[in-house]
Order: C-alpha cells, then structure tokens, then sequence
C-alpha cells in the first residue's frame, strides 16, 4: 500500500513546542494548581511542579508552537525535489498560516499528513492549539466522526512498529538503524525550551525542525525502498 502512495500528495511535517510562560512564576494562581495536578503522575515525588514545569511543552494545555516545518515532494522534468518551508514565531499568526497551506493546496481527499508520532503527538497537538485560539478546523485535522480508515494521517512511528503497539522508536533511532543521516546534529528536543526562552534562538530552532521534517520523508523513502534525497534535491524556501 506504501508504494502505491504518489509521494507528491503527502505533506510532511514536524512542531516544536515549549511552556506557554518561560516561568512558572507566570501562571495564574488557578492554572498553577491545574499544573500541579497534571503533572503529578510524572514528576511524582522527584521534582516540585516548579521544577517540572520547564516540560510543560509537551502538553498543549499548558504549551505552544514555536515552529511547524513542512516539506512536499515535487516532479519537474523527470527530476524530483523535496521543497522545505517553516511556520515560525507567535502561535495564533503561524497556525494560521499554516491552515491557508492545508485549506488552498492540501486540501483533496487523497492528500495525506505525515509525522513522526504525528499521530499521538504533532496531530492533536496543533488541532487542540488551534481551538484554544477559537480557529475553525482545516478538514485534514478535523477528525470528528471519522473512522479510521478516514482519517488522512501517516505516521512513521506506527509504519514501523508493524503491528506492535508495545513498540516505541525515536526518529534518531530510527534514522539510525534505517542508516539515514541523523536529524539531531545540533540540537534535540530536549534543549528547545532552553534555545527559546534562554538563548533567543529561534532560527535555530527552526533549522533542527527542518531537519526532522527531512528525515521523515527520508523514512518513507527507505520504507518504500527507494533512493534516499540527495542534498541537490533539497530545497529550502
């Protein structure tokens, strides 16, 4: 079913996020106590909501988007090419943008979202963010009613585990063992909160996002057993 897929109908994506406040200082008394109580099963006794707080981004109650990376396939002249762009900075304005990409150009049935983990992470991340902002929801993001053979989502998180819902694998590992150059040569999840509020460095950020965003397709690419991107084919706009 993979090979079958036209590579030119799926757009591939990655966000990252971070706290929605660069300290949790910031967070109104109310918010601070639904904080503490989302977070309790895992920081448990081993950090104060405080200390915990500086991973509230993988939460969207409690983050936001900095940066959504896409890349689409495009055949021109028997050549093809992987063109990157990034949706970067305040989260009501590139969400926005974002959804003018989804709703003018990737709009069709047989168009397809792809992420890593998209589906448990990247997906209802960006839906959920987007009604905080009162944003109606593009069609592609829109699942309600849906059954799950209707849904136009891939992930290759879900391609790989074959099955094995047990199974998680990072995109690094993954990369790694599928011997596709690693995504994480500078910076990985982990350091987002850190280049943002404390260094500044959005551009940064958006580089390495863009780099996941490659590796994905790249992913696809081997799952399907065919050539891998070379750096000519790569486009950044």
């Amino acid at each position: 079913m993979l090979h079958k897929l036209n590579l030119e109908n799926i757009l591939f994506l990655d966000i990252e996020t971070v706290p929605e406040f660069r300290d949790y200082s910031e967070l109104s008394e109310e918010k601070k106590l639904l904080w503490d109580e989302k977070s309790k099963y895992q920081r448990k006794d081993e950090f104060t909501p405080e200390e915990f707080y500086e991973r509230a981004g993988i939460w969207s109650e409690f983050g936001k988007i900095i940066c959504i990376s896409v890349g689409f396939f495009n055949s021109r002249n028997g050549s093809r090419h992987f063109r990157l762009t990034s949706f970067k900075g305040e989260e009501e304005k590139l969400l926005r943008e974002f959804t003018v990409l989804l709703e003018e150009y990737f709009f069709q049935p047989y168009h397809l979202l792809c992420a890593h983990n998209g589906k448990e992470f990247d997906f209802p991340y960006i839906a959920r963010r987007m009604l905080i902002h009162n944003m109606r929801l593009p069609g592609k993001l829109n699942l309600f009613g849906k059954k799950p053979w209707e849904v136009p989502h891939l992930d290759t998180l879900e391609l790989w585990k074959f099955g094995d819902f047990k199974h998680y694998t990072s995109l690094k590992l993954l990369t790694n063992v599928l011997g596709i150059p690693s995504p994480k040569e500078d910076i990985d999840g982990s350091m987002v909160r850190e280049v943002y509020y404390e260094n500044g460095e959005l551009d940064r950020i958006v580089k390495y996002c863009e780099r996941d965003v490659l590796a994905i397709a790249q992913v696809i690419l081997k799952l399907r057993q065919e050539a891998l991107l070379s750096d000519s084919e790569i486009i950044s706009v």
